[in-house]
């Protein structure tokens, strides 16, 4: 590809966005954590300089938050220098009228395992506090804020908006 064909190609959607029927922005919220809220894997794709990783996670969604907790393992190599990130949920492809899907971009803590934070979602998901005092120092939990996020839903054409939409989350 020519560079132009590559800007082409990259301002696709964005390109669009203004010619699009944009849903009212609470009726998407409200439809976008309908959707991360029924779900619970995620693929995280967070990078530094050459290095790349994108490794698959279960989640919560919580309080426009993804919360993760992880044992460790090459993303925290990313994410010590660059905490950006991109995470993608989707349903399995079934056809272009039932698309689902969200990708969202933002940006990525490792929360203390002595904070208040730490404990409620080892609470929410389970996690005994015995159980926690036995992982010490190989349980983390990442919380990731929402920058953006693409969410794509066929259904939402029968309601007279555009199938793809987006929220500003900061």
């Amino acid at each position: 590809m020519t560079p132009e064909e590559y800007r082409t190609a990259q301002t696709y959607w964005s390109s669009k966005e203004s010619n699009t029927t944009r849903m009212p922005k609470d009726e998407l919220r409200r439809a976008i954590d309908a959707f991360l809220g029924s779900h619970n894997t995620c693929a995280l794709a967070c990078g530094s300089g050459d290095f790349v990783r994108c490794t698959p996670l279960e989640y919560a969604w919580r309080d426009g938050a993804f919360w993760i907790f992880s044992e460790g393992g090459l993303k925290f190599k990313a994410l010590e220098k660059n905490k950006n990130v991109s995470i993608a949920v989707f349903e399995p492809y079934s056809g272009f009228g039932k698309l689902e899907s969200a990708q969202v971009t933002g940006t990525a803590d490792i929360i203390d395992p002595e904070s208040d934070e730490f404990a409620r979602a080892a609470q929410e998901k389970g996690i005994k506090a015995e159980a926690l005092e036995r992982v010490k120092g190989m349980l983390h939990l990442i919380k990731i804020a929402p920058s953006r996020i693409d969410f794509l839903s066929s259904g939402l054409k029968a309601q007279g908006y555009d199938s793809r939409q987006w929220l500003e989350c900061k």
